[in-house]
């Protein structure tokens, strides 16, 4: 079958190791869960490669088939991110992960595309199923140039991390509070969203629709009060992180220089603007993280408070490791944001 794209092998391109798919076979259930998922989200049949044998480990003696190459030129690329998959020594990091990462940086799309919202996202959608050794974060964060965004199946107990099964016996008693079926659901979504934009590029180097041409018309006048409350809160931060921060941490020098952003509230009656409020807490995470004296906590850490039911601030602080928290929320009034922002002292629940 072949892809949405001419010229494309594959629409979709799963990489795992090996010893993932062993025992309860996660990983196959994993592929039919969404393919089931995508035929429900797509109109067009979606082509996905998945090698039920694929190599796992790299002998000196071990040579890359050559149609591998052409079954890497998909238009998404999902690893399967266990705790072994970061691993120079598998044949899935080598010559699948890191060789889509260098291809699809060289192709007409590149690795990063803009979303039909304006967001960018990386064709590179990670299956999150273990958390991850520092190390290893490190070491695919590297790759990706930039942070570790995708989607959990992550199951989480104290003393526990496995992956998150389709038939849960207590589902409820995960910390993440996901389920299988919404996370597939949300895989979908996302190659949704990838495959449209790549589509739209494609699509704009020849005739440009009447109705695209509106929607780009219309486009600039629906973003520029958006723009211009982000590039403020932008402006906020670096006068946070370069002036603020710093003498409040020098007024003690037994305080480590740590901080996390949780996910920000949104506070509007529909989801639209979850998108934007996102933006703006991931603008001030991206902006903390340039002041490299302080230790930033990553948005995948704290993605687990996310919602109303979440621990206290001086507990999500214990459990995270750090001295600061910022918190906020956004809600929207007709086309105005009302955005709240708040630094705290976790010791002491105070806010700076």
């Amino acid at each position: 079958m072949a892809s949405l794209i001419p010229g494309y092998e594959y629409d979709i391109f799963i990489s795992y190791r090996q010893k993932d798919n062993k025992g309860d076979r996660w990983v196959s259930e994993f592929v039919d869960a969404l393919k089931t998922e995508l035929e429900s989200t797509f109109k067009e049949e979606i082509s996905v490669y998945f090698d039920i044998n694929p190599h796992d480990g790299l002998l000196e003696t071990h040579d890359v088939d050559a149609s591998l190459k052409d079954k890497l030129k998909c238009l998404v690329f999902i690893p399967i991110v266990s705790r072994t998959y970061c691993d120079p020594k598998s044949f899935a990091w080598e010559h699948e992960f890191k060789a889509f990462v260098e291809e699809a940086s060289k192709d007409q799309f590149g690795l990063k595309v803009k979303l039909p919202n304006g967001n960018v996202a990386s064709r590179v959608l990670p299956i999150q199923i273990h958390d991850l050794d520092v190390d290893d974060k490190k070491l695919i964060e590297i790759e990706l140039g930039g942070f570790l965004r995708g989607i959990e199946f992550i199951y989480k107990e104290p003393g526990v991390n496995r992956p998150l099964m389709v038939s849960e016996g207590h589902p409820d008693n995960n910390l993440n509070k996901t389920f299988y079926r919404n996370q597939i659901n949300k895989v979908s979504n996302a190659v949704k969203e990838i495959t449209t934009a790549i589509r739209k590029h494609n699509h704009q180097v020849g005739e440009v629709p009447k109705e695209v041409a509106r929607e780009k018309s219309e486009q600039p006048k629906k973003l520029k009060p958006k723009v211009i409350i982000a590039s403020f809160f932008v402006l906020a931060l670096l006068v946070l992180g370069y002036f603020f921060i710093p003498k409040i941490f020098r007024s003690s020098k037994l305080v480590e220089k740590s901080i996390a952003v949780l996910p920000f509230r949104n506070e509007s009656p529909n989801d639209s603007t979850t998108y934007f409020i996102d933006g703006v807490m991931e603008e001030i995470l991206t902006n903390l993280q340039t002041i490299k004296d302080i230790r930033v906590i990553s948005r995948t850490s704290v993605e687990q408070f996310r919602g109303p039911a979440k621990p206290t601030t001086p507990e999500i602080a214990k459990k995270l490791g750090v001295n600061y928290i910022v918190e906020g929320s956004g809600q929207k009034y007709g086309n105005k944001f009302r955005l709240r922002v708040t630094l705290i002292r976790a010791s002491k629940e105070s806010h700076l």
